[in-house]
Formats: structure tokens, sequence, C-alpha cells
């Protein structure tokens, strides 16, 4: 096959991952809507029998009148919807995994050499690292629908606004550190972008629960949180992967500097894009900081996580928009 060919393949598949994601979206949309998130933490707390109420001495009695706890009765199946959410999801990240191999085998070098190919590897790492962690991590389901929400949004802009033809990388991009530094970059910021979704989901399940246990809850919003899970499950995910992206993310920043070095002479020059890098850094420091010195957990640490991700996504984004900088060959 020609690299012509080998591209056009690479964007078949692309378009490909948005109809399957746009599917999966409808499922678990169904599958909030129905509230299966709730139901399997009610099914996982134990629940007190009638049974063992009051005894009265006798025979087949329970002597002493003691309360049996036995554990809550199975809910009928209500999670087809989720199911069929994490099916085409894991669908759409093997598509969009073969739309990055396919542009890389088209252009004979790492396939995120601009913002599009940046746009769509990160969108199928993303993706894999969801459904990877399913099996160990069955909370994570619930993140679903802003996971697939989020990710469809990510490749209606690269198509749509940052779509680049398949082309040979500027001169400054031919470097091994490529692999490193931007590999780095794309997984750390996919990890980031499902805490700082959890964290998302997190304003509304406390809100809710705050709110039901005040007996004032019934808009919308308290609709979403009452078909969430328990707030502070949702906490820990955030924490959880957002520490795990931490180190690499301070690494690509690290990288980057040592690749500046190599390709421009210095290693550092406050560049737009270097400069958002480090406020990123500096922003999830904060959340790591806050929570381990200051016992910050839940709503603070929460708002953390989206500033967080409201300056990556600015880092990533704006910055080739509304900046000029060293950084802007890997604009479209």
């Amino acid at each position: 096959m020609s690299s012509e060919t080998w591209a056009y393949t690479s964007n078949a598949l692309v378009y490909s991952t948005i109809i399957v994601l746009s599917f999966a979206l409808l499922a678990f949309a169904a599958d909030l809507a129905v509230g299966t998130g709730q139901k399997r933490a009610d099914a996982a707390k134990p629940r007190r029998s009638s049974l063992g109420r009051q005894a009265t001495s006798g025979s087949g009695g329970n002597a002493g009148g003691a309360t049996v706890t036995v554990a809550a009765p199975p809910l009928p199946d209500v999670q087809r919807w989720a199911r069929v959410g994490v099916s085409l999801t894991t669908l759409a990240a093997a598509l969009a995994v073969g739309a990055v191999i396919t542009r890389g085998i088209s252009v004979e070098r790492p396939p995120w050499g601009n913002m599009y190919e940046f746009t769509v590897t990160a969108v199928a790492t993303m993706l894999v690292i969801w459904v990877a962690m399913l099996p160990t991590r069955p909370e994570w389901r619930d993140l679903g629908i802003l996971v697939v929400l989020f990710n469809l949004l990510l490749l209606g802009v690269a198509v749509l606004v940052l779509y680049t033809e398949a082309a040979q990388l500027v001169p400054a991009l031919k470097s091994y550190w490529l692999w490193i530094h931007v590999t780095a970059a794309i997984i750390a910021s996919s990890v980031f972008t499902v805490g700082s979704l959890a964290s998302v989901l997190y304003l509304f399940s406390e809100r809710y629960e705050r709110r039901a246990a005040a007996g004032s809850a019934g808009d919308v919003r308290d609709w979403i949180g009452a078909r969430l899970p328990a707030s502070d499950q949702l906490d820990k995910v955030a924490y959880q992967t957002i520490s795990f992206a931490f180190p690499l993310w301070f690494f690509a920043v690290v990288a980057g500097a040592v690749w500046a070095e190599d390709a421009w002479g210095r290693y550092w020059g406050w560049d737009p894009k270097e400069v958002w890098a480090f406020v990123t850094l500096v922003i999830y420091a904060a959340y790591l900081h806050a929570r381990a010195t200051a016992g910050w957990r839940g709503r603070r640490a929460a708002i953390i996580a989206i500033v967080g991700l409201t300056a990556f996504l600015f880092s990533y984004f704006g910055v080739n928009i509304f900046f000029v900088g060293l950084h802007s060959y890997g604009g479209t």
C-alpha cells in the first residue's frame, strides 16, 4: 500500500471512531438515566434482614432476639446499557489505535508531530487506559459518559480545526526526543484528564449527598448526582490518577527542556507553551501538596483538579491559537 492509501485508511478509522463513540455516548446516557452507578453502590452495602428482628424463645426461634446481618439481595439486571457502552468504547479504542498506527506508517515516523496527530494519539491513549483499568477498577465505568463525551469533542476539533495532511516533520522535530518527550506528555495528559473528569463528577455527587441530607435535593444537578457513585469513591479515583500522572508530566517538562537545548541552544526560553506547561505542573503540584499537608479533600481538591485540566487545555489549544512561539510548528 502507498503512503496515501495508509493516510486515507487512518482518516477513515478516525471517522469510524467518532461514529462508534457517538453510539457509546448514547449507551452511557441511558445507563445514567437508569442510575446503575448508584444501584451498584447500594448493592455493595450490607442490609439488615427483617428475619432476625424479634425472636421468641421456642422451637426454631432465634434466642435472645439477635439481629442477623445479611448481604443485600441481588438487584435486577439494570447494567445492560453500561455493558453496551463499554463494548462500544472498547471498539472505538481499537479503531483509534488503528488510526494512529496507519498514520505512522503513512508518514514513516512517530505519528504525533503536529496538533492533529497529538490529539488523535491522546484520544487513543485515554480510551485504552480507561478500558484497560475496568477489570481491576470497576468504578471507572461510571466515568464512561464524560470520558466518551470529552474524547468525542477532541476528535471533532481534530477533524474540523486541527487536521493536517500527512507529511514529514520540520527539522527541529527530527529527534529521538520526539519519542521520549511527546510520549510522556501524551500519557500524562490522558491520565490527568481522567482524574479531572472524575473531579467533575465528584462535584455533582457531593452536591446531591449534601442537599439530600438537608432535604433540599431536587433539581437537574441533583438528579445527575443521585445516579453517580458515592463522592468519596470519585475523589479516590481522582487522587490516584493525578498522583500517577504528575511524575510523568514533570518528566515531560524536563525532557522538553533538554530537547530545547539540543534544538535551539537553550533549556528554557519562556516560550508560551513552556510557560503554560509549567503552570499546569504547578497547579497539579498544588493539588497533591494540599491533600498531603493541609488535608484538603473533596470539593476544594476537585476544584483545583478542574483548574489544572483547564490550564492544560489552554496550554494545548489556546497557546497554539492565540500566541506565536517556537512551538507554533505544532499547529495546523
